[in-house]
């Protein structure tokens, strides 16, 4: 079975250089990275790529480091041949799908406008698949697996992009919940201030890593944010249907994984989970932890005539 990534080649903010890059690579059935400070690292092992990246980027922090030394493996020694590659630019817009017809190879001076060296050969699909989502859909980091079942999400079976899912609208102008789970984590970031009164902010670990969608090894949490006021990292899940059993667990191995890799000097974790429902089940299971809370959403639509 095939392997699902997504690559963006370029920071989708430096708008120029996309455009460069990516139509060089469109139309050369290639997908390319940047990293090309490294220097040919294809045949090397893993420790010693973690040393050339601490060497290399000795200004970027441990977790900066390690989502470099994690992505660049997987594009040299994970992905194979068959594996369909979804490039992107941004969080919102696809604007190519392919299978992978050559593993990755160093080559530098391949494209003469730019410093990229890392290729991995793909048939992109020659009819039109640009399309920009009504909401998030990508993660941050310029490399990521997807599942097969994220993929269809945003693919029919022929590769072609599945329009967004509208909201459902109420025939009737009463008060509805129809806030849908997709498009709630941009929501929760595009109005995090006036959500929690400045009580939390969003945590920045570099230029590449903020706190949404904050990679670990164990997965990306939702949005990592920090109490100055009380030196707490927090993180912030979203319910997202699952069982009260998985959401909890799932809080507690991010909150974990936050105070042995991030936690310093006396720092502290907490937990927020945010959903729709009630739910005693959850209610139940964290009245055996003092640091984990939850809050729950809703929203209210309504159509009046004109006075």
């Amino acid at each position: 079975m095939p392997r699902y990534w997504v690559i963006s080649p370029v920071e989708s903010k430096d708008a120029e250089l996309f455009d460069k890059v990516w139509q060089f690579d469109w139309a050369n059935n290639v997908i390319s990275i940047g990293w090309s400070r490294l220097g040919d690292i294809s045949k090397i092992d893993r420790t010693a790529l973690a040393d050339a990246i601490a060497n290399t980027f000795a200004d970027k922090p441990p977790t900066t480091r390690g989502l470099y030394a994690n992505m660049l493996w997987a594009f040299y020694h994970e992905i194979s041949l068959g594996d369909v590659i979804i490039a992107r630019r941004g969080l919102k817009t696809l604007v190519g799908i392919g299978k992978v017809v050559e593993l990755a190879r160093y080559t530098p001076g391949r494209n003469p406008d730019n410093t990229h060296a890392h290729y991995l050969g793909v048939e992109w699909q020659r009819k039109p698949a640009a399309k920009t989502f009504d909401s998030l859909v990508f993660p941050r980091p310029a490399l990521t697996e997807f599942t097969e079942e994220q993929y269809r999400r945003i693919c029919d079976d022929s590769g072609s992009p599945l329009p967004p899912t509208p909201p459902e609208v109420p025939d009737s102008p009463v008060p509805a919940e129809i806030v849908l789970e997709k498009y709630l984590e941009e929501f929760i970031v595009s109005n995090f201030q006036a959500i929690f009164k400045k009580r939390y902010v969003i945590y920045e670990e570099s230029e590449e890593v903020n706190g949404q969608q904050f990679p670990t090894e164990i997965g990306f949490i939702d949005i990592l944010a920090f109490e100055q006021e009380t030196n707490s990292f927090v993180v912030i899940e979203l319910k997202k249907g699952r069982t009260s059993d998985q959401v909890v667990g799932q809080v507690l191995r991010y909150m974990g994984w936050v105070k042995t890799k991030l936690c310093r000097d006396g720092q502290s974790v907490k937990g927020l989970i945010i959903c729709h429902d009630n739910d005693p089940k959850l209610s139940y299971a964290l009245e055996m932890t003092n640091n984990i809370d939850v809050r729950y959403y809703s929203v209210s639509f309504s159509l009046r005539e004109q006075p």
